[in-house]
């Protein structure tokens, strides 16, 4: 692992680091920001994963997150979105598919298997590394995340019952079987069997009995991938099917930018800070 950047920020520090991930078998970068409290005891962490053409640099740079995580004494941890080198499959004619838009799961079809397994990065390898090498508490970690990385938030809380306090999502892809953006990308790292897709898609998670700690979710009512993409209502109804936990807001005006996440980013981190502290 080697640090890449320092910079000082709300009494606390933004770091950079690459690493070598055997599960991407590649280098694969990550920021995380630590609390002015990190200097004095371990504190608990949220992970951000990020949109389609995103690094880890979108969220770093535009959220404002790192304010309040300084007030609130939680750490951030902030991967990059997909795999990447010259090595790494991708389209480069296309945004959503590649780097880039690794849409956090693990390929099983070629080229894509070989790297594409951000799945297992974001669940399992990253969350080692940085409970090993930082001081982070154990075990105490929170989700959330924008777009593809909020669907990413939401099946990684799904998908592993205990593993995170709270579950936050900005204009996430609910239900991605039935986007554009989920099929093009499913059936290239996944294969044509739609089954296979479901793994992987919250809303079926949650018909299928999936169980997750409450989850908040903020779109806006401008954002104009609302109808096509993102399907919020497909979310919503399985969860009242069902008794998930779930609050889902709807704010006029706002689109599918950093702009709207800047705005809300703070009751997301109060939120993930409350259920981190009633342990």
């Amino acid at each position: 692992m080697q640090e890449v950047e320092k910079i000082k920020e709300f009494g606390g520090w933004l770091k950079r680091y690459t690493h070598n991930a055997f599960s991407c078998q590649c280098a694969m970068t990550f920021s995380i920001f630590l609390p002015p409290l990190a200097e004095k005891e371990d504190v608990p962490a949220v992970y951000w994963l990020s949109g389609l053409t995103c690094t880890d640099d979108n969220f770093r740079t535009k959220a404002g997150a790192q304010r309040y995580a300084s007030e609130l004494g939680i750490a951030l941890i902030i991967p990059d979105t997909s795999p990447r080198g010259d090595n790494v499959a991708d389209e480069e004619d296309r945004y959503d598919l590649g780097k880039g838009a690794g849409f956090y799961v693990n390929a099983t079809q070629a080229p894509w298997s070989k790297h594409y397994q951000m799945y297992d990065y974001v669940t399992k390898e990253l969350p080692a590394l940085i409970e090993e090498n930082f001081p982070v508490i154990k075990g105490l970690r929170s989700i959330s995340g924008h777009s593809m990385g909020g669907h990413g938030a939401l099946i990684c809380g799904l998908k592993n019952a205990g593993m995170y306090r709270s579950v936050s999502a900005f204009a996430p892809i609910n239900n991605p079987v039935k986007s554009g953006w989920g099929k093009g990308c499913f059936s290239a790292y996944l294969g044509d069997d739609v089954s296979t897709w479901e793994a992987y898609d919250a809303t079926c998670l949650v018909k299928a009995g999936a169980k997750s700690v409450p989850i908040l979710i903020d779109h806006g009512q401008d954002d104009q991938f609302l109808v096509d993409q993102l399907h919020p209502e497909h979310l919503l109804q399985a969860c009242r099917e069902t008794d998930q936990s779930i609050t889902l807001r709807m704010h006029e005006g706002y689109d599918h930018s950093y702009h709207f996440i800047a705005t809300y980013i703070g009751e997301h981190l109060a939120f993930h800070e409350k259920a981190l502290r009633d342990r």
